[in-house]
């Protein structure tokens, strides 16, 4: 490891992490914050974002032994006291594990959907600006074996570090890429074989009267005002039975139950 020792909040290796909330919402120019030792092990072990740096506490170093050793050789890796830690950060960082990513060259829909194999699940958020559930649908898409994860451009930076945290560090392990309008999503998986199924309280038919097609794409959409109407009149449409008098789940729910229904995932 290479071991580096910070005294200074103002030096300028440690530059990227200062003023964490407010560079939240300005952006990092390529680059992003991931938060904590379950999604560092995904960062270093995954491989899909290039590791910058670290930034530890001197107290959490001999905890991060392991964690580090998957590491790239040679990371930087800052340690700095607790003031020092809060002086750079802007606040009280109780965590203490902090690591600069790069975002890299973005995927785009259509070479990762042609990159994926022939059968294949993918979830498309439309219009989910909450990064809680963007962090979510990421969590459940890992753990039910989805193989990607499209976003609309109406959706959160699903590399906010919020949204990575919630996630688990599934942000940085399942492949996802952006596109335009969720017109032109549908447009692209209609041209890669995709059935296309959009999740609804007001679907026709119930999910688990559904057969999956080898290539499926489940739509998940807002809370509020769900799915958009056009999108919704060109596709299947389901729902997810529930008791009389109750007709909706926070997406990240809704989204749990569809992936594990056509999940491929075994013991």
């Amino acid at each position: 490891m290479n071991i580096i020792r910070i005294d200074d909040p103002a030096d300028p290796r440690v530059a990227p992490y200062l003023d964490i909330r407010e560079r939240d919402l300005v952006g990092r120019e390529g680059r992003f914050v991931a938060e904590g030792k379950v999604v560092l092990n995904v960062l270093f072990s995954a491989r899909r974002f290039e590791a910058e740096s670290a930034l530890v506490l001197e107290n959490r170093l001999d905890g991060l032994a392991a964690t580090l050793a998957l590491a790239p050789d040679h990371l930087p890796v800052h340690i700095v006291s607790g003031a020092v830690m809060d002086a750079i950060a802007g606040f009280h960082m109780h965590r203490g594990i902090l690591a600069i990513g790069r975002k890299g060259e973005p995927a785009t829909v259509d070479g990762l959907l042609a990159a994926l194999p022939e059968r294949a699940l993918v979830a498309v958020p439309v219009g989910i600006s909450n990064h809680d559930n963007i962090g979510s649908i990421f969590r459940n898409a890992a753990a039910f074996g989805a193989d990607a994860v499209l976003l609309d451009e109406t959706c959160c930076d699903p590399l906010y570090r919020k949204a990575i945290r919630v996630s688990v560090g599934a942000v940085l392990k399942v492949p996802f890429a952006v596109g335009g309008s969720a017109g032109e999503i549908a447009d692209a998986l209609s041209r890669h074989g995709f059935g296309q199924l959009a999740l609804s309280p007001a679907g026709q038919a119930d999910i688990r009267d559904i057969a999956r097609p080898a290539r499926q794409a489940l739509y998940l959409g807002t809370e509020g005002e769900g799915l958009p109407e056009a999108l919704m009149a060109r596709l299947t449409t389901a729902r997810i039975r529930m008791a009389p008098g109750f007709d909706s789940l926070n997406v990240a729910a809704a989204s749990a139950i569809a992936l594990h229904h056509f999940t491929d995932a075994t013991d």
